[in-house]
C-alpha cells in the first residue's frame, strides 16, 4: 500500500486549527477520537496536540484534548492569527481597493487585518493609526507607510492597547476611514466580549469619515456579552463567500452595501 504524500506545512497548520476547533466546539475530546476522525495516527494526532498545547492553544492530558474557556478562546490573538487565513487575505485584498494613497488610516486590533501590511506598502503617503502592536508591527515594515501606536493599558491576549488613553488620544484625531473587524456578529449587530474594547471601536469610528468592517463567515451567527450598535455604522462591510445568505440579508437591510469575496484556496 503506496504512503501517503507529505503534506506542506500549510497544510498540517490547517489541520491543526481544525482540531483546535474540534476541540473548542466540544470543550474536550479523546486523543483516539480525534486521530480517527481526521484520519491520522496516534502518533501524529499526538504531535498535533503537543504543537497547539505548546502555544497555549489547548490543554493535552491523559488521553484527551481540553479547551480553555470560551473567553480565552475569543480573545486570545495567538488563537485569531492562525484562523482563516484564506478569508482573511480576501478581505484585505478587496479593503486595500478602497484605500486611496495619501489616507489617514485608523486600524483596530483584529488579527483580520494583519494581512493588510503588503498591501498598504503599495500605497505612497499613507498615516495609518492603530491600538495593535501586532497591526503596527505587520504595517511599520511596509516602506513609505507612517505609523502612530496609540499607548494605553496592555493587554497581552489581544496584544494592543486600551484604556482613556486611547481613546482620548483618538478624539483628537480626524482620519479618512477605519478600517474595523467584530468579535461576533448576529442579524447585523456587532459583538465583543469586553467593553474596553467596543469603547475603542466606537472612538474610532467617531473620529474616521467613513469606516469599513472587514469580517469573515466563522463570526457571523454568534453574540458576545457586549453590544455595540449595527453594521448601519459601516460605509461597507467585507465578507467571505461562506457567510450565510440570512446574515448577509440581515446587514444590507440596515441599508450598508455588502461585498462577498472569494478565497482563493476556496474549494
Amino acid at each position: 500500500m503506496p504512503a501517503k504524500a507529505r503534506l506542506s506545512q500549510a497544510a498540517v497548520e490547517e489541520r491543526r486549527q481544525a482540531v483546535l476547533r474540534q476541540v473548542v466546539d466540544e470543550g474536550e475530546a479523546r486523543i483516539d477520537d480525534l486521530a480517527a476522525r481526521f484520519d491520522v495516527s496516534l502518533m501524529t494526532m499526538h504531535r498535533d496536540l503537543d504543537d497547539l498545547a505548546g502555544r497555549d492553544l489547548l490543554r493535552k492530558e491523559r488521553g484527551r484534548a481540553v479547551a480553555f474557556p470560551a473567553l480565552t478562546m475569543e480573545t486570545a490573538t495567538r488563537f485569531r492569527e492562525g484562523a482563516g487565513l484564506a478569508a482573511k487575505n480576501a478581505l484585505c485584498a478587496a479593503a486595500a481597493g478602497r484605500i486611496a494613497p495619501g489616507s489617514t488610516v485608523l486600524m483596530d486590533d483584529s488579527t483580520t487585518l494583519y494581512p493588510l501590511a503588503g498591501t498598504l506598502a503599495r500605497l505612497e503617503g499613507l498615516t495609518v493609526i492603530t491600538n495593535s502592536v501586532g497591526v503596527a508591527q505587520r504595517v511599520g515594515s511596509a516602506p513609505g507607510v507612517d505609523v502612530t501606536l496609540l499607548g494605553g493599558r496592555y493587554n497581552g491576549e489581544f496584544n494592543s492597547c486600551t484604556g482613556p488613553d486611547v481613546t482620548r488620544a483618538l478624539s483628537r484625531i480626524r482620519a479618512d476611514v477605519a478600517l474595523m473587524s467584530a468579535t461576533a456578529v448576529l442579524e447585523g449587530r456587532l459583538f465583543h466580549p469586553l467593553r474596553e474594547y467596543v469603547e475603542v471601536k466606537e472612538a474610532m469610528l467617531a473620529s474616521a469619515d467613513g469606516a469599513l468592517l472587514l469580517v469573515d463567515h466563522s463570526k457571523f451567527g454568534k453574540t458576545a456579552t457586549h453590544e455595540y450598535g449595527t453594521a448601519a455604522a459601516y460605509r461597507a462591510v467585507i465578507t467571505d463567500t461562506g457567510t450565510p445568505a440570512d446574515e448577509v440579508a440581515a446587514l444590507r437591510e440596515f441599508g450598508v452595501p455588502v461585498e462577498t469575496v472569494e478565497p482563493a484556496d476556496a474549494g
